[in-house]
């Protein structure tokens, strides 16, 4: 109820309003009627108002005196003036003031009505948009770390143009001072060694203390911005005014986050440095270089901290794309896509012949090449002889080629093999999730408490990817085939027992034995006791 207050020096005009009105019905509760302004100024203060209406000359405080105190002090009160004065200028100043409405006397009852009805409607519909932006701003609160974690991974990636850069970074409220960056990327040395330290924790909770060791001490210099990226990396940008001094605080801070981590969380990390940049819109190639100080552990060694500057000093460009290229290739790989594959292995060695590399190196590239496909398989679990019988992949073997256009043929043809293997592979464990899921449902479809939540973590799938697997493989939602195994149960117990209805509602999951009754009659066009006085 919405309330509403009278304001007339004629108590018959207030008693007259008051009396012929049904307040309820039009959703409105009158809390009382004054004979002038300084009484209403009173009630006002004293209680919650949404409404006044008010006539323009009274003693003592007029109309547009109380609307103009309302409009300075209440503004959410909506004020209609009433007056037997037909003249222009209350009608201006009331206007001036936001009065809702301005109605003149004689007024009749549907009249007053019908103003009511408009008022409220202004009020609901208020009402509304309040609530709705509430909700609005209650979500995106919640959502603004998530959405300022993704703004700084596209940040790095280089999505965002100059003026989008600024503009983000104004709404996450991220302060930049100083024109130079650099980033620096942190990993764990060995998730197993980690985990193992840890035998009752999760990694997630460990990448956690990693992140707080990362931003507690990046605090501390009062000039850095801390975020994981999405293969379990912490990303740190730092920024300042003095590049020199910048890559200083770079390398104490580096070392500081290695020794730290080493010291209290009882693991080690390797922490890569980028060089400086000048500009945000460069920052994803500071990225890049601090990532690929990473790949320098297999060098230096673990629980190190590697500048890039100081491993490539005259190579940059060339290992960026080395490294850009050879992820491409196996993305391509465990997606599958054979013509993708191709058209990635032909665009790695037609670079290598425009960039005149020597013979030597282009072995060594090829390589590195096959390393990281025996180590995608390796890491999807499959066996190297499974895909190549009994033979194997022999490093050596990139000597018997003395054209690039022969090994490019070979590359190709080991590529295939391995996204046709694990295209099967992946159809193989698909159909496997499947039997599982079905094999789980029988057997627990008597379970009150089973839900899609409930199998998808026995299963330790996602929603998502199971409700795709089940429905590709029984044709049917889970919900629509666990109500197919139920209703089936439900119609043996019904045939081959005297079991009452409730009694089999229970033993099939149902504890309501009347919406049993209605999920049974929907799938057979029977209710229960009509299928078994059928049988």
């Amino acid at each position: 109820m919405y309330k509403i207050l009278v304001v007339d020096d004629e108590s018959v005009v207030r008693e007259g309003i008051k009396n012929n009105i049904n307040w309820s019905e039009y959703g409105f509760e009158l809390v009382g009627g004054c004979k002038d302004g300084s009484e209403a100024i009173e009630v006002i203060e004293n209680n919650h108002l949404d409404v006044v209406i008010t006539d323009i000359c009274m003693p003592l405080i007029d109309g547009i005196e109380l609307t103009r105190y309302i409009s300075n002090n209440y503004s959410n009160i909506k004020v209609i003036i009433l007056t037997g004065y037909d003249e222009f200028e209350y009608a201006q100043q009331a206007i001036k003031l936001k009065a809702l409405d301005f109605i003149l006397k004689p007024i009749t009852a549907k009249e007053f009505c019908e103003v009511l009805e408009k008022v409220k409607s202004d009020l609901d519909e208020e009402v509304a948009n309040i609530n709705n932006l509430n909700n609005l701003e209650s979500q995106l609160t919640k959502s603004l770390p998530l959405l300022r974690e993704r703004f700084l991974k596209r940040l790095v990636s280089g999505f965002y143009g100059t003026e989008k850069i600024q503009e983000k970074l104004d709404y996450f409220n991220i302060k930049v001072c100083g024109e130079f960056f650099l980033v620096i990327s942190v990993d764990v040395d060995d998730y197993d060694e980690m985990n193992s330290f840890y035998a009752d924790s999760e990694e997630e909770l460990l990448l956690f203390a990693v992140n707080n060791v990362c931003e507690e001490i990046v605090l501390k210099y009062n000039n850095g911005i801390v975020f994981q990226n999405d293969n379990q990396k912490i990303v740190i940008i730092l920024n300042g005014e003095d590049s020199q001094l910048l890559n200083e605080n770079g390398m104490i801070i580096s070392e500081e986050i290695r020794s730290m981590i080493e010291k209290y969380l009882k693991f080690t990390v390797t922490v890569g440095i980028s060089d400086i940049c000048s500009s945000l819109k460069l920052i994803n190639t500071a990225y890049e270089e601090s990532m690929a100080a990473l790949d320098y552990r297999f060098l230096v060694g673990k629980n190190k901290v590697t500048s890039i500057k100081d491993m490539e000093e005259n190579n940059r460009a060339v290992s960026r794309y080395k490294k850009v290229a050879t992820d491409k290739l196996i993305t391509g790989i465990k997606t599958g896509t054979i013509q993708n594959v191709d058209d990635i292995i032909t665009e790695i060695v037609e670079n290598l012949k425009n960039s005149y590399t020597s013979l030597q190196q282009c072995y060594i590239q090829v390589q590195q090449i096959l390393i990281s496909i025996m180590d995608t398989l390796n890491e999807l679990g499959i066996n190297i002889e499974a895909v190549f019988g009994n033979s194997n992949i022999d490093l050596s073997e990139v000597y018997k080629f003395k054209a690039l256009d022969e090994i490019e043929c070979w590359l190709k043809d080991i590529s295939r093999n391995i996204s046709v293997h694990i295209s099967k592979k992946r159809t193989d464990h698909f159909e496997m999730q499947a039997i599982k899921a079905v094999e789980y449902i029988k057997n627990n479809y008597n379970d009150q408490n089973i839900s899609l939540n409930s199998i998808c973590k026995h299963l330790l799938v996602s929603t998502s990817y199971f409700s795709m697997i089940i429905k590709n493989y029984v044709g049917e939602t889970f919900i629509e085939y666990l109500t197919r195994v139920r209703v089936e149960k439900a119609s043996e117990l019904l045939k081959n027992t005297n079991l009452k209805t409730y009694e089999i509602a229970e033993k099939v999951g149902y504890k309501d034995p009347h919406y049993f009754s209605l999920i049974f009659k929907k799938a057979t066009g029977l209710s229960p006791t009509e299928f078994r006085e059928k049988i």
